[in-house]
């Protein structure tokens, strides 16, 4: 039986879907696994995305999405004009307002569509309901993930584990992979050096003995990852200093980024982008998470225990909402990533390695 909507869901076709969640790299992971249970459903449809550039760089080529419309925020309102125009012309049978800010509201406002589906008032924020014409019913708090697949249950598509389609698609990635893989002597260990807001990152002194232990102990090559913004920069050279053994990889974009975690033995990240793709990559992952609130952000189905939780105090039943708490993630110590490092030994290390043996991703 369909979840009840307000108001009421009319019968929807689905030849013509929108897609409306435009910003950040992880909630676009998140988006995936909604596309992939729509095409299922109705391989016929076809499926448009407005994304910001950023991540429509990760997204771009997806064999299940068949257009993107971009929406460039640091253009102003010269972005928002723009995007109106891109969806002039473009009619949607349904539109799914996944994100819940007020640009985005508009955004959902300059479709075509009788059913423009969003949030339930208690959820969408910015006044975000006023720009739909139908909201899923309300909900107790829970993952993302789950929340986006809420929406598919309001138009009745079946949904069972995620699914997603990433890592190197073409042979010029695949290229690409081959040749950074073989600079190095060892499996390799990405490090995700640094986020969007400073309040989710580690320090970069403790990621640099981090690096300490996965050359001496492990036999692993750390290698940095992210952008190239002022504070990821500032983390590189502090990590680079005391750790001459780490590579840095900062700016590599994200297409080159999903193939480095997708050929690496771990991965190691904050709450970020990154450690969502390394999660659908099924690359084992150990993420530090303090800021904000595991239960809605973490590791959705996979390496749950090798994640550090410093958001919630010992054996706090917290409730999975938004709120953010700072100052948490000082409280994680070298030694429990250490802890996490020897989980990820004792329990992934030997399938993961054959695994990348076995598709030709190997070291120098």
């Amino acid at each position: 039986m369909r979840p009840s909507t307000t108001p009421p869901l009319p019968p929807v076709k689905l030849d013509r879907i929108g897609i409306v969640m435009m910003s950040a790299v992880g909630d676009a992971v998140h988006v995936m696994p909604v596309i992939h249970a729509l095409k299922a459903y109705a391989p016929h449809s076809r499926i448009t995305w407005v994304l910001q550039p950023g991540p429509a760089t990760l997204v771009r080529g997806h064999p299940l999405v068949d257009d993107i419309v971009l929406f460039d925020r640091s253009k102003g309102w010269r972005g928002f004009l723009e995007t109106r125009a891109a969806l002039a012309s473009r009619e949607f049978d349904v539109v799914l307002g996944l994100q819940v800010y007020f640009k985005a509201g508009l955004i959902t406002g300059f479709t075509h569509a009788p059913v423009k589906l969003g949030f339930d008032r208690e959820r969408a924020r910015d006044a975000n309901w006023l720009f739909t014409t139908h909201r899923i019913a309300p909900h107790a708090g829970q993952h993302v993930q789950g929340q986006y697949f809420e929406f598919l249950d309001a138009l009745g598509v079946p949904h069972g584990a995620p699914q997603w389609t990433l890592g190197p698609w073409n042979d010029d990635e695949r290229q690409w992979q081959r040749e950074f893989l073989a600079q190095f002597e060892r499996p390799i260990a990405p490090i995700v050096v640094a986020t969007s807001k400073a309040a989710k990152d580690w320090m970069p002194e403790r990621w640099a003995e981090v690096c300490h232990l996965l050359w001496h102990e492990y036999g692993l090559q750390p290698v940095l990852v992210g952008g190239r913004s002022p504070r990821e920069l500032a983390a590189e050279s502090v990590i680079l200093k005391a750790a001459p053994a780490a590579y840095s990889a900062l700016g590599s974009g994200l297409r080159k980024l999903s193939a480095i975690l997708d050929g690496a033995a771990l991965a190691l990240s904050p709450d970020t982008g990154p450690l969502h793709l390394a999660v659908a990559l099924r690359t084992p992952v150990i993420s530090l998470l303090g800021y904000t609130n595991p239960k809605r952000v973490g590791p959705y189905d996979y390496a749950h225990d090798l994640m550090i939780d410093a958001y919630g105090d010992p054996s706090e039943n917290y409730p999975v909402d938004m709120t953010y708490r700072e100052g948490r993630v000082e409280r994680i110590t070298v030694a429990d990533v250490a802890a996490k490092l020897a989980r990820w030994r004792a329990v992934y290390a030997a399938d993961r390695l054959q695994l990348l043996a076995s598709r030709g991703l190997t070291v120098g």
